[in-house]
């Protein structure tokens, strides 16, 4: 994927840690219920932002400590 994103624009859905952080940008899907149906949405994320993202992706909802510190080696 790396190869190919020299010369075309590559999107990555995944829900792997490892792999959402060699992207040079890191977008979240989301869906959210409204009275008419469920909406899917995507919205860029920061820097901070991604950092606590691919934490809980690699924690759970319930971060620990140490799963920041884990997004941030993998994002480097």
């Amino acid at each position: 994927m790396k190869e190919m994103s020299k010369d075309m624009q590559v999107f990555s859905i995944t829900h792997l840690p490892q792999v959402a952080s060699k992207g040079n940008h890191h977008f979240k899907v989301f869906k959210t219920d409204e009275a008419q149906g469920t909406r899917t949405n995507m919205r860029k994320l920061s820097n901070d932002e991604r950092v606590v993202e691919l934490a809980r992706m690699l924690g759970g909802n319930e971060l620990t400590d140490s799963a920041p510190a884990h997004a941030g080696q993998l994002l480097n």
